[in-house]
């Protein structure tokens, strides 16, 4: 497939480090540092759905396609208010769209996931256009009195709109599965027939475990899906990474060896948005006219579950 247009949505409260300072132990001294934050955009007022709809209609403006074009709808997301029915099909009818919809919950490497759906749909020739949009809001999974944690993360949305063409040249995906590494469980509702005990936690997250990881998955697969695919580093134009922390960007660049100028970031003014992260990222960069035809990205993102993936992918 290949990329038609691309959008993306953000909250208007912008939190930042001083800003957090007035009611944590912390200090823009001690984040920065630590992670590359400034500042975060987070959820106020808005709805996600709300801002997963903009992101939509952004990238569908920008492909020059209808809603009646697309043919499959794919939503990453995490958490929302609604148990049921699924985002998918919350901002499917905000846009009006009438194809299947689908969710995806695969944390920060959804949108890699959600791709390689597409991209298999598509060569099955069961689609034509595809529409992703990765809808998160990860502020609302945090313990706002741990700064370890909510200091991390902001909210967004970012869209992608998917047609035909050949662009889409390789997708690795990679599970380990460690669900203690990074994770977080909420009661549900009683029945008089619960005995078992459960438990109501925000995010949980062992760092310097999750770190290790990110990095060694992030470089062994993008070394290795560009092997498989006979390209050298030297033919990658820009590295998209899951803007997590930047402390393991830059550990990711220095393994791969590769010049600072192929991995532009974002991370300084908005934080971790799981999913969204690299739609927005890709979306912000589109627009400020970065890309050309032929240009190669490189996508990389990993996160809970743990879960990993690649993707290689022409302009």
């Amino acid at each position: 497939m290949k990329i038609l247009g691309t959008g993306s949505a953000l909250p208007k409260k912008v939190v930042t480090n001083d800003d957090l300072s007035t009611f944590l132990d912390t200090s823009d001294a001690w984040i920065l540092p630590r992670t590359g934050i400034r500042s975060r955009h987070v959820i106020s007022d808005e709805q996600i759905e709300d801002l997963g709809t903009e992101a939509a209609l952004k990238a569908l403006e920008m492909s020059g396609l209808k809603p009646s074009d697309i043919d499959y709808f794919l939503c990453s997301n995490v958490l929302t208010e609604f148990v049921t029915p699924g985002l998918s099909c919350i901002i499917a009818d905000k846009i009006g769209l009438k194809c299947p919809c689908v969710d995806v919950n695969c944390a920060c490497p959804g949108f890699i996931f959600a791709l390689d759906i597409a991209e298999a749909k598509y060569k099955a020739g069961q689609v034509k256009n595809v529409l992703i949009v990765c809808c998160e809001e990860p502020t609302r999974m945090c313990d706002w009195t741990d700064r370890s944690t909510c200091v991390l993360f902001g909210d967004g949305a970012g869209a992608v709109v998917l047609g035909e063409g050949d662009n889409v040249k390789g997708v690795k995906l990679n599970a380990k599965p460690s669900p203690g590494q990074l994770w977080q469980k909420r009661k549900l509702h009683p029945t008089p027939y619960i005995t078992k005990e459960e438990v109501d936690y925000p995010l949980q997250m062992k760092g310097r475990e999750v770190f290790r990881f990110a990095v060694n998955a992030s470089t062994t697969e993008v070394e290795a899906l560009l092997k498989s695919l006979g390209m050298s580093k030297e033919q990658v134009t820009y590295y998209m990474i899951h803007q997590a922390n930047l402390r393991i960007i830059d550990a990711i660049k220095e393994y791969l060896g590769e010049p600072e100028r192929k991995f532009p970031t974002n991370i300084a003014d908005h934080g971790n948005s799981s999913s969204a992260s690299c739609t927005i990222l890709l979306d912000e960069c589109n627009r400020k006219g970065m890309f050309k035809d032929g240009d190669v990205l490189v996508f990389s993102a990993f996160g809970a579950g743990l879960l990993s993936a690649a993707a290689v992918l022409e302009w």
